[in-house]
């Protein structure tokens, strides 16, 4: 773990994923600065030797290095912009302004300017790997800046996950995440299927699943959501409102394209089919729910 003794650091959104990153942060040195929209997490984290930030633009102030992760692109949107107390009316040239959120493209290289005409330097670095990944420390991070913004954020980056890509400039970090989004979900979507088909077919899905290991069809998801599923057990490390939103902003993105992403469009009827159901606080992998609803 890189030390990031004698940094400080500010953190904004406390959620299931922000806390464990913030936690690993002051574990690995850093001086840790954070708010949060409610009030409990920062008295948790206080209690454990943070600092209240207060509001964005008095976090700004008292850091070096800001991390955002928040719930969507609005969130964002708000903490940073804000002209009153948004992170842009608190920060110093050389501030550097590190977006984990999963926010949508042209709103980050937007906010990128805004940040960098004050001096400042934005790396969006979107994350994949759920709370276990973040309580662990080995996040798969999918970095957008330049260089020198990138070489600012890696020490940083290093505490919080195992593999860090620098994918190119401003926002191609999103554009990493949004198709990885793509592929979880449709990932999600195919296991949750075929451990359905399994079941109403008279094989155990377990063994089904112990079968499959290994083979072409083995994943990650196959392997953790797999048996979230055989569980039925779904206590959210990334909701099912989230992974929508997520596959929304692809769509989007496609859209601004001129390119259509069929299966995706497919895989957001059934998120919207769970949430509808009143279980968009579930997992994502309770995406089986809207399958079998036995």
């Amino acid at each position: 773990m890189s030390s990031l003794k004698g940094m400080k650091i500010g953190f904004i959104g406390l959620g299931l994923m922000g806390k464990p990153m913030a936690r690993n942060l002051a574990r690995a040195g850093a001086e840790m600065i954070v708010h949060n929209r409610s009030q409990a997490p920062v008295d948790e984290l206080v209690n454990e030797g943070m600092t209240a930030g207060g509001s964005p633009d008095k976090v700004a102030a008292a850091a070096e290095i800001v991390i955002c992760m928040l719930t969507d692109t609005p969130a964002v949107e708000k903490v940073i912009m804000d002209a009153e107390d948004g992170i842009i009316a608190g920060i110093s040239p050389d501030t550097l302004i590190i977006d984990m959120s999963t926010s949508k493209v042209p709103a980050t290289r937007q906010m990128a300017q805004a940040i960098e005409a004050k001096g400042g330097l934005y790396v969006d670095a979107p994350v994949s790997g759920g709370t276990i990944g973040a309580e662990g420390g080995s996040l798969t991070i999918m970095a957008g800046g330049s260089d020198q913004a990138f070489e600012r954020a890696r020490p940083v980056l290093e505490v919080l996950g195992q593999k860090i890509t620098h994918v190119g400039g401003v926002g191609t970090g999103q554009v990493a995440k949004a198709a990885n989004q793509v592929i979880v979900g449709l990932n999600i979507g195919a296991v949750a299927e075929a451990l359905t088909l399994a079941k109403h077919a008279g094989a155990d899905p377990a063994k089904v699943r112990e079968a499959l290991g290994g083979g072409f069809a083995d994943s990650r998801i196959l392997e953790v959501h797999g048996q979230r599923m055989i569980d039925g057990a779904f206590p959210p490390g990334a909701r099912a409102t989230v992974q929508r939103k997520d596959m929304d902003q692809a769509l989007e993105l496609a859209a601004e394209l001129g390119i259509e992403l069929p299966a995706t469009a497919l895989s957001r009827e059934l998120y919207d089919r769970l949430i509808e159901a009143g279980s968009g606080d579930l997992d994502h992998s309770g995406l089986i729910k809207a399958i079998d609803p036995d």
